[in-house]
């Protein structure tokens, strides 16, 4: 067994539990709550507060702030929780933040994460696997982000929007309402702009499923018919095909919701 590391000017409650091979580096903070599984390592200044969990294979570079009370009025000092999957890279100054007793009561990040210089993680989201946060990328509060989303550079996301899976927002880009999984959108509001092509290329989607993606996506926002009545076409048309299956069906799930969707 491998013991924590501890620097001597950090503060480490005795109270928290450290997993084996620990490292916490010099003028780290560690609260009574926290949980740090085997070999995370903090390597300067990082504080992590509140109940916290970080998964095995962690690095939490200098300023990180995890844990601390989330930045919502409604929110009065319940004990919620901040649960942070394996092997995310966390760079300098980000925050994520717990979840509160109206929302999920629970903030949750997923496996394989990176999280660049300034991006923030809002109360009460879940964050899926193999994600990228740019730097100064932030979403609100009760955000759904699936698997392998790339948000750009200070990109912003309105809070209990969801983002589907495999999709790009680009830098800069102010998302108020849901993205569809594969797409791409950019601008302020943003807009959608296709699919996210490249991504989906290097993850090695065969080239007869982006074909038919493609050939979906352009008739599930053309011109002609209702937007309902192209539903129906493009579900009944592609329902061989899982990609476009998952579009149809992260859009059916919460019909109240509004899409980004391309300019006319």
């Amino acid at each position: 067994m491998s013991a924590p590391v501890i620097h001597p000017t950090a503060i480490v409650d005795s109270a928290a539990r450290l997993g084996e091979g620990v490292e916490i580096g010099p003028f780290c903070m560690v609260g009574p709550h926290a949980v740090l599984g085997d070999r995370v390592r903090l390597l300067s200044h990082a504080t992590v507060a509140g109940n916290t969990n970080i998964g095995e294979d962690c690095v939490l570079y200098p300023g990180v702030h995890l844990g601390h009370p989330p930045q919502d009025f409604k929110y009065q000092g319940e004990d919620t929780k901040l649960v942070i999957g394996q092997r995310n890279i966390i760079r300098e100054n980000v925050t994520m933040h717990p979840g509160t007793s109206v929302g999920r009561g629970e903030t949750r990040v997923g496996d394989d994460g990176y999280f660049m210089v300034n991006s923030h993680v809002s109360h009460d989201s879940v964050v899926g696997d193999r994600v990228v946060f740019a730097n100064g990328a932030a979403i609100g509060g009760g955000t759904t982000v699936a698997d392998h989303v790339i948000l750009g550079g200070y990109a912003g996301v309105h809070q209990n929007s969801r983002i589907g899976r495999h999709a790009f927002i680009g830098a800069m880009a102010m998302v108020t309402a849901d993205v569809i999984p594969y797409g791409s959108v950019i601008g302020n509001h943003a807009r959608l702009a296709g699919l996210n092509v490249v991504g989906l290329k290097r993850r090695g989607m065969p080239r007869e499923t982006l074909r038919d993606l493609r050939t979906a996506y352009r008739l599930l926002f053309a011109a002609e018919g209702t937007f309902q009545e192209r539903i129906e076409d493009v579900s009944g048309a592609y329902s061989d095909n899982a990609p476009v299956k998952e579009i149809i069906d992260f859009i059916r799930a919460d019909a109240k919701r509004s899409l980004c969707m391309p300019n006319d």
